[in-house]
């Protein structure tokens, strides 16, 4: 964590101008909330495709007193919402994006032009106004079927989904826009991210955020398969941490790289479960006879995903602080703070 501190105190010392897209979401939110705690200036882009007015809100109360934020409700479809967007930005984070491999499968025309055509104009918009670093986020989907544990940056199988093609070819894109432009870009691949502010509802949400919200709500729990699956789980505070030392890496080495984003583990969807499920029981002791129901393995998911982040250590300085465990505990008191028993 040592470099990441330095990293926050040459923030607070010298701030900086930030873009962040997806500003509403989940990933996005919480970029915003650290940087105006570090007293710089950004910029939120938006359209509440997937993201929440209130998670702004939320944000911007958490940070009173701090930093100066605006917002631009916008689509990164459009060239010119892109443009107004990166005026005078030092840093880019790009976080908007289309998610879920199950809705790419469902519309994969959409999922194309928000996360491939949408990712251009980001790219093209950022050359153009000369920013001096483009970090997005990139996915563990692009390991596809590659079969090897954990997964190494270099090694990628055949994608598995559109969502998941979309992703790996916003690599391709950045690479040329370096090699072709020079813009400063670093992908940072993540594993299966969670943490407060995570949308529970809707038939995309993720597992951890939808698991919350059926159990709180005093519901079941539908598990995809035989619940032996298992995710490299990440918490949100880990991924904020590799966007900003991404963004401000001095080394030219760290540059124009793709890094995995992730703690390092394996965590099967039977403990995750059981996990979430004994985080809520004590105030809610009817839940600890709860069990997960089982159902079909789903369409387009791999078995098993863990990350090697020797290379985001080595050359980053990323050193994940909340394992799953810390992280669920975190997340449990979230949701409990937001539901009404």
């Amino acid at each position: 964590m040592a470099t990441y501190e330095a990293m926050a105190s040459r923030l607070r010392a010298q701030p900086a101008t930030w873009l962040v897209s997806g500003a509403a979401g989940f990933i996005g939110s919480h970029l915003v909330e650290r940087l105006l705690g570090l007293g710089q200036t950004v910029t939120g882009l938006d359209n509440f495709a997937t993201g929440h007015r209130h998670n702004l809100d939320a944000v911007l109360a958490a940070a009173a007193g701090s930093g100066e934020f605006t917002f631009i409700e916008g689509d990164i479809r459009s060239l010119d919402d892109c443009r107004r967007a990166v005026g005078g930005v030092d840093y880019v984070l790009h976080e908007a994006a289309l998610g879920s491999v199950p809705r790419s499968l469902e519309d994969p025309l959409l999922t194309n032009a928000v996360n491939i055509d949408g990712f251009v104009n980001m790219l093209v918009a950022a050359r153009d106004a000369q920013v001096r670093r483009f970090v997005y986020a990139a996915s563990s989907s692009t390991y596809g079927d590659h079969p090897g544990l954990p997964k190494v940056e270099d090694e990628i199988g055949r994608p598995l989904s559109p969502y998941a093609v979309t992703k790996y070819v916003n690599e391709l894109y950045a690479d040329v826009f370096h090699r072709a432009y020079g813009l400063d870009c670093v992908g940072l691949r993540y594993f299966n991210v969670f943490g407060p502010r995570q949308d529970p509802e809707g038939a995309y949400a993720a597992v951890i955020p939808r698991w919350f919200g059926e159990l709180v709500a005093g519901g079941s729990c539908r598990i995809n398969g035989d619940g032996e699956t298992s995710r490299d789980f990440c918490y949100i505070d880990n991924v904020v941490q590799a966007n900003l030392l991404a963004a401000t890496a001095p080394a030219p080495e760290a540059l124009n790289q793709v890094y995995n984003v992730a703690f390092g583990g394996r965590t099967t969807l039977n403990e995750l479960f059981y996990g979430i499920r004994d985080l809520l029981s004590p105030g809610r002791p009817a839940l600890a006879q709860v069990e997960p129901e089982y159902g079909e393995f789903r369409e387009g998911d791999v078995r098993h995903s863990q990350a090697d982040i020797g290379k985001a250590a080595r050359l980053l300085g990323y050193a994940p602080e909340y394992d799953v465990h810390e992280g669920l505990a975190r997340t449990a008191a979230w949701f409990l703070s937001q539901s009404h028993p």
